[in-house]
């Protein structure tokens, strides 16, 4: 639509414009438990992050001993007649690994990239938790609407069985329309009980998902009584789509799998630690600073592999897993992408099809009004009428379901647009690895092929170069295949060109 905003521009307060539903929402948000299981895995992996951070740093210990002992007999048989005393105070680093072929640092790497992954899960649980509440809420009102609809089709019939029985029973009225009128109400009254239930089960989901039972005024009346959200504008580049929780999260656990590469190969390489100590010692603890007290070690130790298989099998590890990675990162993408291409389609038939049954139910209106006035004329037999009255029903309960789809598509529209996105500070990110290419454009359309926009949308969306445009937006290319050297650049492995 001409003039709407981007979803991404959005965040869902502004998106959603029914009071009562932002603020089932909010409460949604403070209460939910998957959520909250989100959020605490977030802070589970910072804290990761941070432990493994500490590696890159050496552990500085300070420790003190005494000693008093009294031996009987010493080596050579000499009898000691009092005791030995003995305590030393010292300061120092034990094994700390230096990092000279960065393996703690791939291991950071992979940590920091699974925090940033664990984030953008939160991301995606917040967006899927609020579309899933509008949806519930949405569905709620069209199911009571439903039931208005069946309890004053109830009414209505009622009447009419009323006036025909009297009619029958003065000799005006055949059985045959008396009992045809009789299964209307009957039919009525299924209907009623039917979305007695289902306006239930609809409060019984939505205060699951709110996470606690949601007051009777703050529940909807009818779908005609929610305000609807607003309209999202699909005219915009499709790298927004990059932004998307989902596809973020596969781009960070894609390099997170890279930089277990980068520690695999590390364990190729020799290990050089350091062990060192400073302090004192004397006979007794005035004598522990006196001069000729100090004393110190250093002890470097350097570890070479000369041969060990598990190395290269857990290189190979390593990468199979970043070729997994990179599969999930492309079906990730082809998703959504077909979840954008579906809602386009979806939104570019609904408004006929909302014209359509309007009108539908404007003639079926107007054909019961016709058939009921010939036959209280006597021109008509009621079977016309019953004809008429259950189309009119059809046609308004197909209203509301138009009705219903319409909603649930811009909802539905505006997360898988990635509505309501906030993108993590760049200042947390990690820099390019060496030797990425900073101007490559790599062809990855063949991840679009199959999928079907209405016409006009295929200009609006650039499918070929959202992938290409989110390779460059990060600085890092995923599909990487040499990650430890250098110089080498990095590029699409062959099997993927």
């Amino acid at each position: 639509m001409q003039g709407a905003p981007a979803a991404a521009d959005l965040q869902w307060r502004q998106f959603f414009t029914d009071e009562r539903l932002k603020a089932i929402m909010e409460t949604a948000l403070n209460n939910n438990r998957d959520l909250r299981v989100a959020a605490l895995n977030v802070e589970k992996a910072r804290a990761m992050y941070r432990i493994q951070r500490a590696e890159l740093l050496p552990v500085v210990e300070a420790s003190g001993s005494g000693l008093k002992e009294r031996a009987v007999e010493n080596f050579f048989g000499a009898t000691i007649a009092g005791p030995v005393e003995q305590y030393s105070v010292s300061l120092g680093i034990t094994s700390w690994e230096m990092d000279f072929f960065g393996r703690i640092q791939s291991l950071e790497k992979r940590a920091l990239e699974e925090y940033f992954a664990s984030e953008q899960a939160r991301r995606s649980a917040q967006i899927l938790l609020v579309s899933e509440v509008a949806n519930a809420y949405l569905t709620l009102a069209a199911d009571r609407e439903n039931l208005k609809l069946a309890q004053s089709t109830v009414e209505s019939q009622r009447a009419s069985y009323n006036l025909i029985r009297r009619r029958f029973e003065v000799g005006l009225a055949h059985e045959l329309d008396l009992r045809q009128v009789q299964t209307r109400v009957d039919a009525a009254r299924v209907d009623v009980a039917k979305f007695t239930n289902l306006a239930a089960q609809d409060e019984n989901a939505l205060n699951l998902l709110v996470g606690s039972p949601v007051p009777a005024d703050m529940l909807p009346e009818a779908l005609g009584a929610v305000t609807p959200p607003r309209d999202v504008s699909p005219g915009l580049s499709s790298e927004v789509l990059l932004h998307r929780p989902d596809i973020l999260q596969a781009e960070n656990l894609l390099k997170a799998y890279n930089a277990d590469i980068g520690a695999a190969r590390a364990n190729f390489f020799p290990r050089i630690s350091l062990t060192t100590a400073i302090g004192t010692e004397g006979g007794d603890l005035s004598g522990l600073f006196k001069s000729g007290s100090l004393g110190w070690n250093y002890a470097p130790q350097i570890v070479l592999p000369i041969f060990d298989p598990r190395t290269w099998s857990a290189l190979k590890v390593t990468k199979v897993q970043k070729e997994i990675a990179v599969s999930q990162y492309e079906g990730t993408i082809q998703a959504a992408f077909r979840d954008v291409a579906d809602a386009l389609s979806q939104r570019g038939t609904l408004v006929d099809q909302m014209e359509a049954q309007q009108a539908l139910v404007d003639a079926t209106a107007e054909t019961y009004r016709l058939s009921n006035a010939r036959y209280e004329k006597g021109t008509d037999i009621y079977l016309n009428v019953l004809d008429a009255q259950r189309s009119l029903y059809a046609a308004q309960q197909g209203l509301i379901t138009i009705r219903l789809a319409k909603l649930t598509n811009q909802v539905r529209l505006y997360a898988v647009l990635g509505g309501g996105w906030t993108p993590i500070s760049p200042a947390l990110r990690l820099p390019a690895f060496p030797g990425t290419p900073s101007d490559g454009h790599h062809d990855l359309s063949f991840l679009l092929v199959g999928f079907h926009v209405p016409v006009g949308i295929n200009d609006a969306f650039q499918w070929e170069s959202a992938v290409n445009d989110g390779f460059q937006r990060t600085g890092f290319d995923p599909v990487i295949d040499e990650p430890f050297a250098a110089s080498k650049p990095f590029g699409v492995p062959d099997n993927l060109k």
